[in-house]
């Protein structure tokens, strides 16, 4: 028996572009069950749009739960929301300005439903502009997602590959519900889209799809987004002061190895300790100060160790542990 479905979409002041993402849902090869809305206090014309297009879903025989926030609770908050109300058993998360590709929930659903043990699976994306025109580069390329990543994921291995860094991106997502039990709430300093993920992998049921299945909208708007980066602005990162950004990680990895240990016996003993190990990385490098020649020796039994390998970006942690400023 085919699984029930839901999208999942959020919105807040999308009017400009959401009548084309609200008809590629329902140009979807395989219709879904239900379409489940939270717009997030919209000054625009979205709430207004919302009623017009809901009633077009209705009579495509798609049922719709629209739900309007009197306030806005920002991004991760109205997903997590808007993920509690959705009914189905397989729930597709969905922006507000992209384009799906009309086999998108077919080729997902039926991962779904032949893998029972799979949480959530992530794809790839055709990025495009504002005026829908294809970029240069898709969202895994400029994510520079390499093939032993991939085999990694494919294998089952994705909890090493995500606590080293987020791959999936929320509008490519799609997750069993009852995820949601072990997931649920999303703590502080974690997006929605990178805590689901992780939690899946820890789970050992995180995959993903190589190929595109959505068109990626890149606007100066966004929330996130996926821009390419110059030459400049990738030296600047290496540059820019980074004690508070490592400070945010190591809550945030305590935060996770926190989670994990709550759930016990569900949790491989080899994900926690994998957290644990990079809390301490993450703290080693918050300990490093004063002028680069101090910082060297500790940097290099690091890289010896395989610290700035399994939890950074290899040569490139060590050079910005080598010239940020304090």
């Amino acid at each position: 028996m085919p699984l029930a479905t839901s999208i999942v979409l959020c919105t807040c002041n999308g009017a400009r572009f959401l009548a084309a993402q609200w008809d590629s849902l329902l140009a979807q090869s395989r219709r879904p069950d239900e379409i489940v809305v939270r717009d997030d206090a919209s000054s625009d014309a979205t709430p207004v749009l919302l009623e017009t297009l809901s009633a077009r879903a209705a009579d495509a025989g798609v049922r719709v739960h629209l739900t309007r926030n009197p306030s806005n609770l920002g991004y991760v908050a109205n997903f997590s929301a808007a993920l509690r109300d959705a009914s189905g058993d397989m729930l597709f998360l969905c922006d507000q300005d992209d384009v799906w590709h009309a086999d998108k929930l077919a080729v997902l659903a039926e991962q779904f439903e032949q893998r029972p043990n799979l949480l959530l699976m992530c794809t790839d994306a055709r990025r495009m502009d504002a005026a829908g025109v294809a970029l240069r580069r898709s969202l895994f390329e400029v994510l520079r997602v390499t093939r032993s990543e991939l085999d990694a994921l494919h294998a089952g291995d994705g909890f090493r590959v995500l606590l080293r860094r987020s791959l999936a991106t929320g509008a490519t997502i799609a997750l069993r519900r009852s995820l949601l039990d072990a997931a649920l709430p999303v703590p502080a300093g974690w997006v929605h889209d990178e805590w689901l993920a992780i939690m899946a992998a820890a789970l050992g049921g995180c995959d993903c799809v190589a190929s595109p299945l959505i068109d990626y909208r890149q606007h100066a708007a966004n929330q996130i987004g996926m821009p390419d980066r110059n030459l400049a602005a990738k030296w600047r990162d290496l540059r820019r002061p980074r004690a508070a950004l490592i400070d945010g990680l190591i809550t945030r990895n305590e935060v996770l190895l926190q989670r994990l240990r709550s759930l016990g016996d569900a949790i491989p003993e080899t994900c926690r300790a994998q957290t644990a190990d990079k809390v301490r990385h993450l703290r080693l490098r918050a300990a490093m100060r004063g002028a680069p020649w101090r910082r060297l020796p500790r940097i290099a039994r690091e890289t010896v160790r395989g610290g700035y390998r399994r939890h950074g970006t290899g040569w490139r942690s060590v050079l910005r542990d080598l010239l940020r400023r304090d």
